[in-house]
């Protein structure tokens, strides 16, 4: 794959980005009537206020896909994980050409849930947000601590560190192309998200981080979003501090009126 030459993209025309993680939920029946739901809950003056994406199970996005460009709804179809690898003896693993050739545009990378559960390293998040950048997408990586790292002061240090090892030698034009997320594991499906304070201050810390890591500059042009326990009610005020650039949406993203409220809290 060709970089491209580093173009700065200035903080005040950052798009906004609302990711909706399904995690393991809808089937692909399930997933067609959301879609539709979705739909017909938001009109095409919230989708050109922000951008938005759609990140089903692998069973549904044949499906998802082919409901979104026929009838040329204006969302963007993301997978939540994949393999590091192009092919192969890999059982149960998915890799980043085939989400390609689905036209999958941003990939869910390192969530914690796959960190903590599935046992995914560093070395493994680092490869595969490589392997989907060599694919053509985009990556959104996700950081972020849990309650006992926090509550022991050590949360930027840890979240730095994820962010060190995911983009360490890079080249600007590439970290450029990825978004990064943080969510606070003890946030996730809690019902308890970070105060907008919290949340300000970590996605500040991670954009002054970028910089450090890859130079100066290039912070300014990534996207930085915030996940955890994201509802209607609180989408617009995240989503009106200076450096939150959009949502990782989990829950509220399974119903389609919810998922659209959310939408277009965030574009306002």
């Amino acid at each position: 794959m060709t970089d491209e030459p580093l173009t700065p993209i200035p903080p005040a025309i950052r798009r906004r980005l609302i990711c909706g993680n399904w995690k393991m939920n809808h089937t692909h029946f399930e997933a067609v009537q959301m879609i539709h739901h979705f739909s017909a809950s938001i009109t095409e003056e919230d989708l050109a206020a922000v951008e938005v994406s759609i990140h089903p199970p692998f069973t549904d996005l044949r499906s998802v896909q082919t409901v979104l460009e026929s009838e040329k709804i204006s969302v963007v179809l993301g997978a939540q994980h994949c393999y590091f690898e192009p092919k192969g003896a890999f059982t149960g693993e998915i890799s980043p050409n085939m989400l390609a050739k689905l036209h999958v545009g941003y990939v869910i990378v390192g969530h914690s849930e796959r960190r903590l559960i599935l046992g995914q390293s560093d070395e493994v998040v680092a490869k595969t947000l490589r392997a989907v950048l060599a694919a053509g997408m985009s990556p959104i990586l996700c950081v972020g601590e849990s309650k006992d790292v926090r509550d022991s002061g050590g949360a930027q240090s840890h979240v730095m560190a994820q962010l060190r090892s995911a983009l360490q030698g890079l080249s600007p034009a590439l970290v450029q192309r990825c978004v990064v997320a943080y969510e606070p594991i003890w946030a996730i499906g809690t019902g308890v998200n970070a105060s907008t304070m919290d949340a300000q201050e970590m996605c500040q810390v991670i954009r002054e981080e970028i910089e450090t890591i890859v130079g100066p500059g290039v912070g300014s042009g990534v996207r930085i979003l915030y996940g955890g326990s994201v509802t209607p009610d609180n989408a617009r005020s995240l989503c009106r501090q200076k450096d939150v650039d959009g949502l990782l949406v989990g829950g509220a993203s399974l119903d389609g009126d919810s998922f659209a409220k959310v939408v277009k809290a965030a574009g306002r």
